[in-house]
This record gives C-alpha cells, sequence and structure tokens, in this order.
C-alpha cells in the first residue's frame, strides 16, 4: 500500500505501519524535503519518493498534539479565550453604553 495523500502544510497524518503520527510542518520543492514533527515533538524528514512509498493516512488533530510543543500560544492552537478580552471600564464613556 501506498501513500495516496498529498503532504499539507498544517495537516496530520498517520504512518500506518509504524503506528506513527506526525504533522507537516514545511515543504521545499527546491530540496524535495517534507518536514515533519510527530506527535512525541521530535522533527523527521522525509523525500517526496519516501512519502509516496510509504503507508501514510490523513487523521484528525490528535487530542492533546499541542502538549510536545514549546512555548506555544493561544493563538497558534487557532482559537483564542474571549473572556481576556474585555474591554477595560476606564476606556469607555456613558456614549458607548448607549448605543
Amino acid at each position: 500500500m501506498t501513500t495516496v495523500a498529498d503532504a499539507i502544510i498544517g495537516s496530520w497524518y498517520k504512518d500506518v505501519e509504524n503506528k506513527l503520527k506526525f504533522k507537516v510542518v514545511a515543504i521545499d520543492e527546491n530540496d524535495d524535503s517534507i518536514e515533519v514533527q510527530y506527535l512525541d515533538g521530535e522533527i523527521g524528514e522525509y523525500d517526496h519518493d519516501s512519502w509516496y512509498n510509504s503507508t501514510f493516512d490523513y487523521i484528525e488533530d490528535p487530542e492533546g498534539w499541542s502538549a510536545p510543543f514549546d512555548d506555544i500560544e493561544t493563538d497558534d492552537l487557532g482559537y483564542s479565550d474571549t473572556d481576556e478580552h474585555k474591554p477595560n471600564a476606564e476606556d469607555m464613556d456613558i456614549d458607548d453604553y448607549l448605543d
């Protein structure tokens, strides 16, 4: 079985044979390389021939996938907590409340 899934930056894949989960983090067409980061945080690289001769398949973002990533910001996860961004009462005047 060979991979039919193209490498897409930001997408998650599973190596069916080795049961490894990873995310594509960079693709360099000039260098013929696809850089990945495994679920445990390790970095790896495949050339295009290796990619298409492997047993990779698309998967949903794994639960808890951000655990091994250092210094990740909330915005990097694709969402933010809107409760942290309440307007400061001192910056508002009565006209703001009348709208």
